[in-house]
């Protein structure tokens, strides 16, 4: 698309987009009683304007049946996280079996990591990429020290060349190449929480596994946001957020994946708990535990019915917007206008005032555009929020924004652009 520098040109846009409509299914905040421009999804998701239908809902059920509400009503809550399990399918790329819906992202990363970071002797490393997010940097050091290991020694971390940003796919191949023989795990993040880059987590879990190796990734700022295959790819292991993209909530429940080719591996640790027990017997309380065939069986604890209720209302508006194919065809529009704005705003000053550090590449990169400010950048992401553009700041210099299809406009993006001009 050859785009234009003007409003006329943005509404255009959105008078065309098949998508406008589910911008009214959110609610947006306010700036001087008007919208403001959010574009934060890559942090915290919009409310959709159905969650407090959907938590009444429950909070009716639980008022009217109290605990026959596990069994009795309209939806019984002991079967209510398989309604969320079609959407998530479509968006993850996994069969449904394959999926659970369970506790927080790190606590997840944790319990699969007991399951598929199996150290021995010589083959006991894991690798990622350098500058991951700093809560899976703490999940890793604390699981390789509690098998022993010095973090040091026993994590390899993938860094850009001198003088990039971003990782190059060949890099990260190489690393996993060259530490075949030593390799226990490759764990990497679908994109990257500071770049935005998306990885080509098709060739690092083909890579990782030519190596001997388990393979898992990091979900959190890739599940509702761009196409992902997980069982085609044949991850051993997943696992992501759902309060970014998928609109559920600040704190919103996570979930996991876990590849078919695991459910029978009797040699696979895990920590259990009830409610990852074989359904079938689960209520016979017999010692000894034997998992639900599937995800399922990773499962610990009760589903906690009023965050699955929050996330059921977003994943029904996945649905009824036609998924992730429809969305990302938008995403891409609508990123790649931002983009071109800002290199108008630099073109107006006759200097690159922002530089984007997030690929230029549609396919390596979502919805997310990470932004170096060259000069008072902490002065202009400030001035930004003061005029009801809503970003998100990371040190020392970079403002990342986010234009989600689901609830931005083109004209959100115009404005942002607006304000960038007259931030200078």
């Amino acid at each position: 698309m050859i785009y234009q520098d003007n409003l006329q040109f943005a509404l255009q846009l959105d008078e065309q987009d098949a998508l406008r409509s589910f911008r009214s299914e959110f609610l947006i905040p306010k700036h001087n009683g008007e919208d403001a421009v959010y574009l934060c999804g890559n942090s915290l998701g919009l409310q959709p304007r159905s969650a407090k239908k959907y938590i009444q809902d429950q909070l009716n059920a639980w008022e009217t049946n109290a605990v026959e509400g596990w069994f009795t009503g309209d939806e019984p809550w002991l079967n209510y996280h398989k309604q969320l399990l079609p959407a998530l399918s479509n968006l993850l790329g996994a069969k449904q079996t394959e999926i659970t819906v369970m506790n927080s992202l790190t606590v997840n990363l944790h319990l699969l990591m007991v399951s598929f970071y199996k150290p021995t002797g010589k083959r006991y490393k894991i690798l990622m990429e350098a500058g991951a997010f700093p809560s899976d940097q703490y999940a890793v050091e604390s699981q390789v020290r509690f098998h022993g290991f010095d973090p040091n020694g026993a994590v390899i971390e993938v860094a850009p060349r001198a003088g990039e940003t971003t990782l190059r796919t060949e890099d990260i191949l190489k690393q996993i190449t060259d530490n075949a023989d030593e390799l226990a795990l490759v764990l990497f993040s679908g994109i990257n929480y500071y770049t935005g880059q998306f990885f080509d987590l098709e060739a690092i879990a083909r890579a990782g596994h030519a190596a001997g190796a388990m393979v898992g990734f990091d979900l959190a700022h890739a599940a509702g946001n761009v196409p992902l295959k997980l069982h085609d790819w044949g991850a051993d292991f997943a696992c992501w957020c759902s309060y970014k993209y998928m609109n559920s909530g600040p704190g919103g429940i996570s979930g996991i994946f876990v590849h078919e080719k695991h459910f029978t591996d009797t040699s696979l640790n895990r920590f259990a708990g009830w409610w990852g027990y074989r359904r079938d017997k689960q209520f016979l309380m017999a010692p000894g535990f034997e998992p639900e065939n599937g995800a399922e069986g990773w499962n610990v604890s009760t589903s906690p019915i009023i965050l699955m209720a929050l996330h059921r209302a977003s994943l029904d508006i996945f649905e009824r917007a036609g998924g992730l194919q429809a969305l990302r065809a938008k995403s891409e529009l609508l990123t790649g206008y931002l983009e071109y704005l800002i290199s108008e705003v630099n073109k107006k000053h006759g200097e690159e005032v922002y530089h984007i550090i997030t690929p230029a590449d549609n396919s390596r990169r979502g919805c997310q555009l990470s932004v170096v400010c060259k000069r008072k950048a902490k002065e202009i992401f400030n001035y930004l929020a003061q005029n009801g553009v809503i970003g998100d700041w990371r040190e020392p210099d970079v403002i990342r924004l986010s234009p989600v299809p689901l609830y931005n406009s083109y004209v959100d993006v115009y404005r942002a652009s607006e304000s960038l001009f007259r931030a200078i």
